[in-house]
């Protein structure tokens, strides 16, 4: 049975539609039409491949439904015989397949999918591991196509995807486009109001109700402009301008600092410092997955090649766990680490604090990836009601990366190398499975620091 479909698509995504790549990068103006774009592509190949499934993902699921949903339902509309859920938001056609909206907010509740394609809109807000651990894993089994789209907000990891799509053209389909390329080959009515708004926009910044860098970033693809409401974006700007956000190697010479943000899974994060003179040194990352706790992070940090002065945590390790009827400190203790607690200074307090750290802090690039993109877009909360930012962060995928960073300026003063180090991994064993059924004590034949003092 031939379905005609009632959509037409605008010039730019032609070559989109066409291409025969599993990887596509769009990189479109605001109002270019992405969304309408990317659903007809995934309904087009549902409707082709029988007894398939493709996602959407947007930021949040809030955002997928109020976005997307009432798009897919309605291009959905001329199929006979496909059904919606909207509890679910899923789009079920007679063919047996299937597309599904979702948010990022949890990437661990989309592990285990099997899809033949899909995409995620507005791709400067996501996690840079959604693809990486979660998507790519689940295209695997039918060589299945991702699509990464949106509107630049900031040089993050959708800024990074997009010049690797310029670097290797023979794997990747690259749309870019601005209003003026839209302009330009574009017809209707939509177009003749986009050149209205245009030139409304371009009056809003001579009135000053508008940045140069917010209309050059929405309507011309700029990256250079800054999160809105972004905490570090002037320190981070900073700290690349003067070269401090490289690779920085770890000085064997010194001891390394842990700081740790505790909980369960992807809310599980330890930045890695050394202080070299007055500065600081971010020479690592590291974040859980899924069921991830203290004795996997305790595995983990015996596998780096570290040596360790002194670990720290937020007061909230001496919070009693339910399971346990002992607090993480205590459970940490008997897998060989020894915290010492953060001080807590308030949120706000902490904030400035890590931006007075930022002049004296280098990062490595590489290690600290998903740190930066994460740290890059930590931002005030919006108030929707009365159109202004919250004096407190907005809490989303980069809260626990910044809390790392917030703590680790804290403790700044108490990361000396002069004082002797201390012995991280006592050789206990856990008590109960409760504390952990990782074996984390150090090789048997290794010598430790007090064997070795008695040679």
């Amino acid at each position: 049975m031939n379905i005609i479909i009632p959509y037409k698509p605008r010039n730019w995504a032609k070559d989109f539609h066409n291409s025969t790549k599993r990887w596509i990068v769009l990189v479109l103006h605001r109002r270019a039409g992405k969304t309408t774009a990317i659903l007809n592509h995934l309904q087009r190949d549902a409707l082709r491949v029988p007894k398939s499934q493709y996602a959407f993902i947007a930021p949040t699921y809030k955002q997928a439904k109020r976005i997307a949903w009432e798009i897919l339902k309605d291009i959905a509309r001329v199929v006979p015989g496909s059904e919606t859920n909207e509890g679910e938001l899923i789009m079920k056609y007679p063919n047996g397949s299937r597309i599904f909206l979702a948010g990022s907010e949890n990437i661990d509740a989309l592990r285990g999918l099997a899809l033949w394609g899909g995409g995620q809109d507005e791709s400067s807000q996501q996690p840079p591991n959604l693809f990486t651990e979660v998507i790519s894993k689940a295209l695997a089994d039918h060589l299945g196509y991702w699509i990464w789209s949106g509107t630049p907000k900031g040089k993050n990891n959708f800024y990074k995807t997009y010049q690797v799509s310029l670097k290797n053209p023979e794997d990747y389909t690259t749309v870019f486009r601005t209003i003026d390329d839209s302009l330009e080959v574009e017809q209707g009515e939509t177009i003749d109001n986009l050149r209205v708004a245009l030139e409304d926009d371009k009056r809003l910044v001579d009135m000053g109700e508008m940045t140069q860098e917010e209309f050059d970033q929405e309507w011309y693809c700029s990256f250079e402009a800054a999160i809105k409401g972004a905490y570090y974006a002037k320190q981070i700007a900073e700290a690349r301008k003067n070269g401090r956000i490289k690779q920085v190697p770890y000085d064997t010479s010194i001891p390394v600092f842990t700081v740790t943000d505790l909980g369960v899974g992807k809310n599980l994060a330890v930045g890695f410092y050394q202080k070299v003179g007055k500065e600081v040194h971010m020479i690592d990352y590291w974040q859980g997955t899924e069921k991830d706790g203290i004795p996997e992070m305790a595995k983990m940090l015996q596998t780096k090649p570290y040596v360790y002065a002194k670990h720290f945590a937020p007061h909230d390790i001496r919070a009693t766990e339910q399971g346990t009827g002992k607090t993480k400190l205590e459970t940490a203790k008997s897998l060989g680490i020894t915290f010492d607690v953060v001080q807590n200074i308030g949120v706000d307090n902490g904030i400035n604090a890590g931006r007075l750290m930022f002049a004296r802090l280098w990062v490595d690039e590489k290690n600290c990836e998903y740190w930066l993109d994460a740290i890059s877009q930590y931002h005030q909360q919006w108030d929707d009601t009365r159109g202004m930012y919250l004096e407190k962060p907005y809490h989303d995928w980069t809260s626990h990366p910044a809390d790392i960073h917030r703590y680790a300026s804290v403790v700044e003063d108490k990361m000396s190398n002069d004082k002797p180090n201390t012995t991280v991994y006592e050789k206990k064993q856990p008590l109960s499975r409760y504390e952990g059924n990782v074996d984390v004590r150090p090789d048997p034949d290794e010598i430790t620091d007090q064997e070795l003092a008695l040679m």
